[in-house]
């Protein structure tokens, strides 16, 4: 008997640690890369990491880590390497041509993960035109042979080359893409138009904070919740109804470090669903050590897009994950309260908005989070 079972695909991550950066920090960068890669299907098993005052224009690390990172693939029969910044197409080709691997950046995995994520019509046009808009200046180096012609009527036009025949292909393609979206946004225009005038109540936030499981909690529904990166894509709309206070509610994409410019471009019809919210509801993983640099990355995300000055209850989820930090003064943690609290004081002080410290799984405090909705809810609607 074979086994035909398909191989899970091998990866490095690689990545450039700034001189002003922690590698605390660049670990937690390289552990977001790593769970990118599981959630693609890759097995991680191994890390390289330099620290560099910026990138090498030419192969991002410098030439002693490039051929360390050669020896290690030759020697390990690695698939892939994976790069966690983006990397202009003469990096891929320089790298390309010293490692015999497939080479993937940041923005690559990415877009992978959500095609293979997306599941309606729309989108699967958003992420296959974002990853069309990525390629067409990266073409260059799927070819070496650009000196043929072909020529004659209905084909390429005469000395036409085969790069440039490619790139107007996917210059066709990415115009027709265009044109699909834009119809498609129309009807999601006209659709949400033609909704009552009930509160419109958004999910935001950085992706696997658990808005999902939040959704379906307050909703009773079932909208798939993993414990991977881009469980959603679409978003989903649910009607809520609260001591008699009806509500849309609607889960969104979560936003990440580094989320690919192609991708917020192509999604702008699905967060049109964010910017028309008359309130936002913004999910943190309080468990995460590096929950306030998400939380500064979706307010970031948010900027970017235009939403602004709305609305906003902060929700602190996963609290049955915290832990208290650990003190080089064994006394230290004596003189101070228990962390949750100290949490709360801190960020209730910090927000005007409303804060509300939950756990999604284990239905903790959600009573105050309904509380809160409703009171909100009805707060716009008097405004």
């Amino acid at each position: 008997m074979f086994d035909t079972a398909k191989r899970q695909e091998r990866a490095v991550l690689v990545s450039v640690v700034s001189s002003s950066q922690k590698m605390e920090q660049a670990e937690e960068y390289l552990d977001e890369l790593s769970f990118l890669a599981l959630t693609a299907g890759a097995k991680v098993v191994k890390r390289f990491m330099q620290r560099l005052q910026y990138p090498n224009p030419r192969t991002y690390v410098g030439d002693g880590k490039l051929n360390e990172i050669e020896a290690y693939v030759k020697e390990n029969e690695i698939d892939m390497l994976i790069f966690d910044d983006e990397l202009s197409p003469s990096q891929i080709r320089n790298i390309e041509t010293t490692i015999k691997c497939k080479i993937l950046d940041r923005s690559n995995l990415i877009l992978d993960i959500f095609a293979n994520r997306a599941r309606t019509a729309q989108a699967k046009f958003q992420v296959e035109l974002a990853q069309a808009q990525y390629m067409l200046p990266r073409l260059t180096r799927m070819w070496t042979h650009l000196s043929k012609h072909k020529g004659g009527i209905g084909m390429k036009g005469p000395g036409e080359t085969e790069i440039e025949t490619d790139r107007r292909v996917l210059r066709n393609k990415i115009t027709k893409l265009k044109e699909r979206l834009d119809l498609i946004d129309r009807q999601n225009t006209t659709r949400r138009e033609k909704r009552d005038d009930k509160a419109r109540v958004t999910l935001v936030g950085y992706t696997n904070v658990g808005k999902s499981t939040i959704l379906n909690l307050l909703s009773k529904s079932d909208v798939l919740a993993e414990n991977k990166l881009f469980a959603t894509l679409d978003s989903t709309v649910r009607k809520v109804v609260f001591e008699n206070v009806p509500f849309l509610i609607t889960d969104t994409v979560g936003f990440i470090r580094k989320l690919p410019h192609q991708l917020i471009e192509c999604f702008k019809s699905t967060l049109d669903e964010i910017r028309e919210a008359d309130i936002l509801l913004h999910v943190v993983d309080v468990s995460h050590t590096g929950f306030e640099e998400q939380i500064d990355v979706v307010n970031n995300t948010l900027a970017e897009i235009g939403v602004t000055n709305k609305p906003t209850v902060l929700i602190f989820n996963k609290i049955d994950q915290l832990k208290e930090p650990t003190y080089d003064d064994p006394f230290a943690a004596e003189e101070h309260a228990p962390y949750i609290d100290r949490l709360k004081n801190t960020w209730m002080a910090k927000e005007s908005a409303p804060v509300i410290f939950i756990s999604a799984t284990q239905k903790m405090n959600i009573d105050e989070l309904r509380k809160t909705l409703v009171k909100i809810v009805l707060q716009q609607k008097t405004a």
